[in-house]
């Protein structure tokens, strides 16, 4: 087996359990393989602490698999580990109620790289790295009879590959047969998911119980007699949208891609809910909201949810300005004793960091106090030692 060198940083990161290596850490004496590889990691005094896939093209050296030298990386191993996910899920969702769940996550179920969720018989594989992509051949052999003995039907597979013709083919079938949309629950509630043109694997499954406590939120403020004017902000697919209807909101969507508009409105139906009280806006956001702010108009409840502002950790700074330019935009809209439910699905922007883009100077007001601060679900674990796998961060204000 190949062998990596790290530094004692690195060894130390390894046995506390984080999955990466970063390069940083490796020392001088370790070749750079030129490709993908099942790689002994090493200490600098030549003791084996672990194994992982080496990836040549990433600042993230090696994805650590083990850290014991008795650890052998193929395909039992994947399996092993994808099977204790999926129990792990028959008893988080064992009463049946949701059916569209994260099966399999990563760096958090200790299989670097590989995701896979579940949207009824369906499943939807993400392979994150052209290092996992190279392995993926020797770990996924039998993936196939485990997830048909989980009732999985089919198994897509999101990638950016391109068809011959040179137009972009972002998902295939692995084994199965192609699926329109699929009708899923979430706590009970149905809605639509379009799997082979949806962002991520096909829908937000890492909101779900945000969507729940929205919906909660409109409720108690409807049994209150309180405003239920709802703004949900790069609604997407109107997930916390629905939610917010069911519990009786009177619900405005804001998204730049019109064709999303058609997914909510189609999961609103099926969930018996009258359109006509509802808006749906094809625009920018932050465009609309300035337009919004002239015109005096204003929600109880504001939900602003963009997609990742920080992709890298060069683009923090940038990050942090744009969600306190939104933060304040929302906090302009925002009636007195309303109540702000903001997101970041950025890893490199720290609960602390996105808390600074929502206090009073940020916002430009004074009434509003913390309630409460979420991460990932259960379905979404991760690692003790991995701050990263802890991206998730969605606050409540009031």
């Amino acid at each position: 087996m190949a062998r990596v060198i790290v530094n004692r940083h690195g060894v130390e990161a390894v046995r506390r359990g984080h999955p990466w290596i970063f390069r940083s850490a490796v020392g001088h004496a370790s070749p750079r393989y030129p490709d993908a590889r099942i790689v002994a990691i090493v200490s600098e005094q030549d003791e084996i602490v672990g194994c992982g896939v080496s990836d040549p093209d990433s600042p993230i050296a090696v994805r650590v698999w083990g850290t014991s030298s008795a650890v052998r990386l193929d395909a039992s191993l994947f399996s092993a580990r994808l099977t204790r996910a999926i129990a792990l899920r028959g008893e988080l969702f064992a009463d049946g109620a949701t059916t569209a769940y994260r099966l399999l996550n990563g760096e958090g179920d200790r299989t670097p790289g590989f995701v896979i969720d579940r949207y009824g018989d369906v499943a939807v594989l993400r392979i994150d790295g052209e290092a996992a992509r190279a392995l993926a051949p020797t770990l996924l052999q039998d993936v196939e009879p485990i997830l048909r003995r989980a009732g999985i039907a089919t198994l897509l597979e999101r990638t950016s590959k391109r068809t011959d013709s040179g137009e972009p083919k972002s998902v295939t079938v692995r084994f199965g047969t192609e699926p329109a949309n699929v009708r899923v629950t979430e706590h009970g509630v149905p809605f639509v998911v379009d799997l082979m043109r949806g962002q991520k694997t096909g829908a937000f499954l890492d909101q779900r119980e945000n969507r729940r406590r929205v919906g909660e939120l409109v409720a108690r403020r409807r049994r209150a007699g309180l405003g239920i004017r709802v703004l949900n902000l790069f609604s997407y697919t109107g997930g916390f949208s629905q939610r917010a209807a069911l519990a009786g909101g009177i619900v405005t969507s804001v998204d730049v891609a019109a064709k999303a508009h058609g997914t909510a409105q189609a999961s609103f139906k099926l969930a018996g809910i009258d359109l006509t009280p509802h808006s749906f806006v094809s625009a920018d956001a932050f465009a609309w909201l300035a337009e919004q702010k002239r015109k005096d108009k204003q929600w109880d409840v504001v939900i602003s949810d963009p997609p990742s502002f920080a992709p890298s950790e060069r683009a923090k700074p940038n990050a942090i300005s744009a969600y306190r330019a939104l933060h304040r935009a929302c906090a302009e809209v925002l009636a007195p004793g309303g109540t702000l439910v903001a997101a970041s699905c950025s890893s490199h922007v720290s609960a602390e960091d996105f808390l600074t883009t929502l206090d009073d100077i940020a916002l430009g007001r004074s009434d509003l106090r913390l309630l409460d601060l979420h991460g990932p679900p259960p379905d979404h674990p991760t690692l003790p030692s991995f701050p990263e796998g802890r991206y998730l961060k969605l606050v409540f204000l009031a």
